[in-house]
């Protein structure tokens, strides 16, 4: 199963939208919800959707965190939330 990278940034920005400011995501949440409970079809999924993540915070639009705290979408390991950027005043 394969989804396009414009499918996979609606869905990103769907999920968190949906969960609204100041709330975070899991990347397998997302899986789940395109693929399904297949464990082996959600996994797949897992190495397009971090990289489209990384796309959409260079972007502005999402923020990845670890532990809680923003990090460099370039230069992070292991497991990771996403969320949406801060407001601005």
């Amino acid at each position: 199963m394969s989804f396009d990278r414009d499918t996979l940034r609606t869905a990103i920005l769907q999920a968190l939208n949906e969960r609204g400011p100041g709330r975070t995501l899991a990347p397998m949440d997302i899986a789940l919800q395109l693929a399904g409970p297949n464990e082996k079809a959600w996994s797949e999924l897992m190495t397009p959707l971090r990289r489209e993540a990384v796309l959409l915070a260079h972007e502005g639009r999402v923020v990845i965190l670890r532990k809680g705290r923003p990090v460099d979408p370039d230069d992070f390991k292991g497991v990771y939330r996403l969320a949406l950027p801060p407001e601005s005043d």
